[in-house]
């Protein structure tokens, strides 16, 4: 409601990603009493390439374009989804699908960064990504409102296997300078095969040098962090400006995350079997799986990437082979998803958090004549 009044006050004449900042200043201070003050936190699922909406959440059941999928009831009356996702259709009363949403950008690059960051490529200013900004907002409201906790350990936004070759930009802080950019976890950044699970394994999923190298003590360990500080602290006493400081902030938060009980939010291995299972072998859902872990750990913004690339299409990019790509993408999706939510819903943490789930556009009804869109 907040945000909605803001917006009528004329907040969106301002610019056109105000209203990132906007609806997370909103959502953290909205409400009365115990309301205004509970945690509120974020998960993107970002789709890699494209995602069809005609064969996911917006069927064309009789149409010549509409495909061979078929659509499910869900447990609202009057949505259907399509039949590959099963699971995710009995949350749909805890959905909210917006079937009108459309740019007029057709590539990539310039998709993911409007997308991402409100605004078009253009000019020389560097726009914070969406999970900056919200992150920004809800890390400052979030902190007040559970003192105590871990969450100066871990960083406010976390990017779990994001596909950055399309616009590098679109994945950064933007203006917003370091202090803000995402922690990221199998970063893939060239046109590149994500090594998939053999079937009998998990993808696997961790942060890179969060572990002391092999045959450092921590009496070393200590030491050099020691002259590191006494280097870092003189060097600041006399360059006390906006980009060293951030440089320093980005360190000592690495530092502190090492040497934190945060840091087991990124270790999968403890889960049990039965739930890892439940969730995918593959890297979106295991990446969902690490998603909760970092929720419940504090992290305010956590993004999910499905893209991997095969038959030389880059995830939702299906050109070619449609059904086939999108029936095995959706497999994953519901699987991690629907898990997820159903998981965040037993810790009471549901009511807490805004999933988002969007790519960079959508893609052309017309079915061409190798069997893509």
């Amino acid at each position: 409601r907040a945000w909605m009044q803001a917006a009528a006050a004329g907040a969106f004449a301002t610019s056109a990603c105000g209203w990132l900042p906007e609806i997370a200043r909103a959502a953290a201070t909205s409400g009365e009493g115990a309301e205004a003050g509970r945690r509120r936190q974020c998960l993107l699922l970002w789709m890699v390439g494209g995602p069809t909406q005609t064969d996911t959440f917006d069927m064309k059941p009789g149409h010549a374009n509409g495909g061979e999928f078929k659509e499910i009831e869900t447990s609202v009356p009057g949505l259907r989804f399509s039949e590959h996702l099963p699971k995710l259709a009995q949350h749909a009363d805890k959905l909210a699908v917006i079937r009108s949403l459309s740019t007029k950008e057709g590539d990539h690059g310039r998709g993911t960064y409007l997308m991402r960051t409100g605004r078009q490529p253009m000019g020389p200013v560097r726009y914070p990504t969406i999970g900056a900004a919200v992150a920004k907002e809800l890390k400052s409201a979030n902190k007040s409102s559970a003192p105590g906790d871990d969450i100066e350990a871990i960083p406010g936004f976390v990017s779990i296997s994001p596909y950055r070759a399309f616009n590098q930009a679109a994945f950064g802080p933007g203006f917003l300078g370091p202090k803000f950019a995402p922690l990221t976890v199998g970063a893939t950044d060239a046109l590149q095969a994500a090594a998939a699970p053999d079937g009998e394994s998990y993808a696997e999923l961790k942060v890179d040098d969060l572990l002391p190298p092999a045959g450092v003590s921590a009496k070393q360990i200590e030491n050099r962090l020691r002259i590191w500080r006494s280097l870092q602290d003189n060097f600041l006493a006399t360059h006390n400006a906006a980009a060293p400081r951030a440089h320093d902030t980005v360190y000592r938060r690495a530092v502190k995350l090492m040497n934190s009980q945060a840091a087991q939010a990124f270790d999968l291995t403890g889960e049990p079997d039965k739930v890892r299972e439940a969730y995918g072998r593959g890297r979106f859902g295991q990446g969902c799986l690490m998603a909760r872990r970092l929720l419940e750990a504090g992290v305010s913004f956590v993004e999910v990437s499905l893209g991997t690339i095969a038959a030389n299409a880059i995830g939702w990019d299906t050109h070619v082979n449609n059904f086939a790509a999108v029936r095995q993408l959706s497999a994953e999706l519901d699987a991690g998803w629907a898990t997820l939510m159903s998981e965040l819903a037993e810790r009471g943490m549901l009511e807490n958090t805004t999933i988002l789930w969007m790519g960079e556009f959508g893609r052309t009804p017309n079915i061409n004549p190798s069997g893509g869109r």
